[in-house]
């Protein structure tokens, strides 16, 4: 296998031997790699080799390494490996019956030995240290970095000392000394942490990580881009993503993919990973790109919706979200901006405000406890689809890139328990006669306060998702119905103080429903809210007009819509 040393700004090129500071030609920091295949693959066009590259990974296993020889190690010796890679690509189920969006995929990266992205880069990257035969290394890190370079240096017996911000949670901190790094906390923001471990680097004379300009770290997240078009050409065949596809099925790229910024390095990876399938043949083109920052930190985003070929930074970054405040993203904004202009996509701004709810969102309606970061993709997702930019047949990935760690605050509050007090008699066998009565008791009263909602849909999995809506938040007692008639009957027995009713339904439809509530004594003051994936002519809505609180389109709400119009209609 020959690697090419690609400069991007003299566009020099050179045998790859060992991690470079800067092009030995013009001193320009951005190097990038290419990759010549040799071995097995003889001669023939490129489309040739790619698939006979493919043919290789059937016989080999479930990790990133499976595609070591588009990696840039010369022997598989120095390989420092803990498990990485090959992570699952999960459908998001009912959040997609929600949007509306039937095909969105989410790649969850918290399944990595230290729970995030970061892994496949300390796995790259690592593995080149050794392999030149480092012994100490110096990097900066908002948190993830620190913690995965950390366990991977451990294992392979190098000393890392790592500089981060004090703003990084101090359980992070702990986990990067529990390897046995040495931490230094600078108390400043991201970019001057990066200033100060360049300085401690230089003075020192020791091998310092440079992230995204160097070759380990771009070539690391172009991994995921290749476990990507494996599993959604398994999925497309109609069979199971987390089997290995290799030479059985046609790979394929998402419409979309969608990932947050700091500096950028994940989807700048991504892309070259999805270009160089492309330039094998493997895959038929590049996804739209979707990248998302922090609105108190977003040199990125502002530059880009001002037409700036070059970032202004941000020298105060004001978000909670630390992991994403990087104010001077310098060159890799420019490789963004030629992606996203050459092959469609944005860099948008989401408020923290967003993200957080955007988080407590994803964990409610698909059991995914995703960290901050992971969230403000989340909230760009609902915005793009909002705005109409990413359509209900487009396949869209989004980077899961790590676990919900630690838990903060302000995502659930204070106060995400209720308390039951169960009666104390002071008398043990008193206590054993009365304890199930006692039980009893208590959740009666606790289901007192609870609102009773009615729910007729044909549609169960529509019933679902609406269902698991109400569900998390609590405060309502749900009796459902499928279809009209049943429904009605469900009604009048229990005298909900709220109807949630599709209107397409078999025998009685929500029409019906609707109008024999209306014209019972007992019932028509009992509200109604609608959600139908019915486009409603102008006539029905005459039907319905006074009659209900509200109306809501299937494919077309969040759960904060429905939520609202529910506030509205109880009494």
């Amino acid at each position: 296998m020959n690697i090419t040393i690609v400069c991007r700004a003299c566009q020099s090129k050179f045998a790859f031997k060992r991690p470079l500071p800067a092009c030995p030609n013009c001193n320009n920091g951005w190097l990038d790699a290419e990759y010549e295949l040799t071995h097995p693959v003889q001669n023939g066009h490129l489309a040739q080799r790619g698939q006979e590259w493919r043919q290789l990974l059937d016989q080999r296993g479930a990790s990133l390494w499976r595609y070591r020889e588009l990696l840039p190690l010369h022997h598989d010796k120095n390989i420092v490996s803990l498990g990485e890679g090959w992570t699952p690509l999960l459908k998001a189920h009912n959040l997609s019956l929600m949007l509306g969006h039937p095909n969105i995929y989410i790649k969850d990266e918290r399944q990595g030995p230290t729970g995030s992205f970061k892994d496949r880069q300390a796995a790259i990257a690592i593995s080149a240290m050794k392999e030149a035969g480092i012994k100490e290394a110096v990097v900066a890190s908002t948190g993830n970095v620190a913690i995965a370079y950390s366990a991977y240096s451990a294992r392979a017996g190098i000393k890392l000392w790592v500089f981060v911000t004090s703003s990084v949670p101090a359980e992070k901190m702990r986990e990067v000394a529990l390897y046995g790094s040495e931490v230094i906390k600078v108390a400043g923001t991201y970019d001057e942490a990066k200033r100060v471990a360049a300085e401690f680097a230089a003075s020192k004379n020791l091998f310092l990580d440079r992230g995204i300009k160097g070759i380990a770290a771009k070539e690391a997240m172009k991994t995921l881009a290749f476990e990507v078009a494996e599993q959604l050409g398994s999925i497309a065949a109609g069979q199971n993503p987390a089997m290995l596809n290799g030479s059985q099925h046609p790979w394929r790229t998402p419409d979309w993919y969608l990932q947050a910024v700091s500096g950028g390095m994940g989807p700048v990876g991504v892309m070259k990973g999805f270009a160089e399938l492309k330039r094998l043949g493997l895959v038929p083109k590049l996804p739209k790109l979707a990248c998302f920052q922090t609105s108190g930190c977003a040199p990125m985003a502002r530059s880009f919706h001002q037409g700036l070929a070059t970032a202004v930074n941000v020298d105060e970054p004001r978000t909670d979200i630390t992991t994403l405040a990087t104010g001077a993203p310098g060159e890799a904004y420019e490789v963004l901006r030629e992606l996203i202009l050459q092959h469609g996509g944005t860099i948008d701004a989401i408020t923290d405000v967003a993200a957080f709810n955007a988080l407590h969102l994803v964990a409610k309606m698909d059991g995914i406890s995703v960290e901050p970061a992971t969230a403000v993709t989340f909230a760009g997702l609902f915005k793009l689809i909002r705005e109409g930019k990413i359509l209900p047949h487009e396949t869209v990935v989004i980077n899961c890139s790590g676990h919900t760690f630690p838990v903060e605050k302000h995502i659930i509050g204070e106060h995400y328990t209720r308390d039951m007090s169960l009666p104390d008699t002071g008398e043990l066998a008193k206590a054993n006669r009365s304890r199930e009565e006692g039980l009893l008791t208590a959740l009666e009263e606790l289901d007192s306060r609870v609102q009773r909602i009615v729910l007729v849909e044909d549609n169960l999995d529509a019933a679902r998702l609406i269902r698991r809506i109400l569900q998390a938040q609590g405060n309502f007692l749900i009796d459902e119905a499928h279809d009209g008639q049943s429904g009605l009957r469900l009604i009048r027995e229990s005298r909900p103080n709220l109807v949630i009713l599709d209107l397409m339904m078999p025998e009685l439809d929500g029409f019906g429903v609707v109008e024999a509530m209306k014209a019972d004594p007992t019932l028509k003051e009992t509200p109604i809210i609608v959600i139908t994936a019915k486009e409603l002519t102008s006539d029905e809505k005459e039907r319905l007009d006074g009659k209900i609180k509200a109306l809501l389109q299937k494919g077309s709400f969040m759960d904060s819509d429905l939520l609202n119009d529910i506030q509205k209609a109880l009494p």
